[in-house]
């Protein structure tokens, strides 16, 4: 009752003050841009709202729409496997006549008929986080996943004197950046250091239980573990957490991507090496910058790296890498 109260009151402030971006639930009326009249319209569709991550892409967002000043709606499922809920919200996105459409996808090819409708009605369309299985988007804002889980990679592998025996706890095997992740670390330890082996692959939705329970199995079966490694946020910590729960912990060297108040203590605290961090507030920020130059004609990149960082325990507190972790 306290939530609804308070985005009513948002809702209430936004509309008197002329606020650019405002919260846009799936069943509300098209904005004003939509409607043929007033600041343009950008629909935001994201994979979820359960981790800090995509908060930070949101507040990004946000910054930009006050900038350029435009109209947002920033909505995602409740998790990152209700692929049909984020349908429906794509279609009721469609539905209030966007100048354009911004998409994290959770599957590529539910998402198709969706692309193709709004290349039809020549709304653009920029891919943020995950890049998309099509040549419709005219840009994607994402981090360079492969290259971020090669670095990622590349710590595992001195940690552990480039040999040993490692597992992986994936959160997609649909999403882009799930692939992209898994195969950019998976390359560069078959290129780079070929005494390391992988013994095992699991995927868990980016659910802490669910990975939680994929490592301890992935730990039961294979006692030689030397290292495991985290693809998003509730991958890494349920690797955490079941190296704790196991009584193994120190035992085992722990890489992890993206952040969150729990990875950031299990670093602190010595439980986890280290972990590849992404810059959400600057996706957030350049899926709207790039929207609104595709509605005013204007030339956008195809792919806008928005960067990433390795952090761990001796620079963590850097102001420079800091400013892109995300509690």
């Amino acid at each position: 009752m306290q939530r609804r109260k308070f985005l009513a009151l948002a809702s209430v402030a936004a509309l008197s003050l002329g606020v650019a971006a405002c919260d846009t639930p799936a069943d509300a009326p098209a904005a004003s841009g939509g409607a043929g009249g007033g600041k343009p319209y950008i629909a935001i569709v994201s994979k979820g709202f359960q981790h800090q991550f995509w908060q930070s892409v949101k507040q990004g967002a946000e910054d930009a729409a006050k900038e350029f000043n435009v109209e947002i709606s920033f909505e995602g499922p409740d998790k990152e496997t209700n692929v049909q809920q984020q349908m429906d919200q794509l279609n009721n996105a469609m539905a209030k006549n966007p100048q354009a459409l911004a998409l994290a996808a959770l599957d590529s090819k539910a998402a198709e008929g969706v692309l193709e409708d709004a290349k039809a009605k020549g709304i653009p369309v920029i891919a943020f986080d995950s890049g998309v299985d099509s040549d419709i988007p005219v840009a994607t804002a994402s981090t360079d996943n492969k290259a971020a889980a090669a670095e990622a990679a590349k710590h595992m592998a001195e940690l552990l004197g480039n040999k040993g025996e490692i597992g992986i706890i994936g959160h997609s095997q649909t999403a882009t950046s799930g692939t992209d992740r898994r195969d950019g670390f998976v390359d560069y330890m078959k290129a780079n250091a070929p005494d390391i082996k992988i013994v095992d692959i699991q995927y868990a939705d980016g659910d802490q239980a669910k990975s939680t329970d994929a490592a301890k199995a992935m730990m039961t079966g294979n006692p030689n573990l030397a290292g495991m490694y985290g693809t998003n946020e509730g991958a890494a910590i349920g690797v955490v957490n079941a190296v704790k729960e196991m009584g193994k912990s120190g035992d085992l060297t722990i890489v992890g991507f993206d952040s969150g108040k729990a990875q950031m203590d299990a670093i602190r605290d010595g439980l986890m090496a280290g972990a590849v961090t992404q810059n959400p507030v600057g996706i957030g920020y350049e899926t709207v910058k790039a929207a609104v130059a595709a509605i005013n004609g204007e030339k956008v990149e195809k792919v806008i790296d928005t960067g990433f960082y390795w952090y761990d325990a001796e620079n963590i507190d850097d102001d420079k890498i800091a400013a892109n972790l995300y509690e």
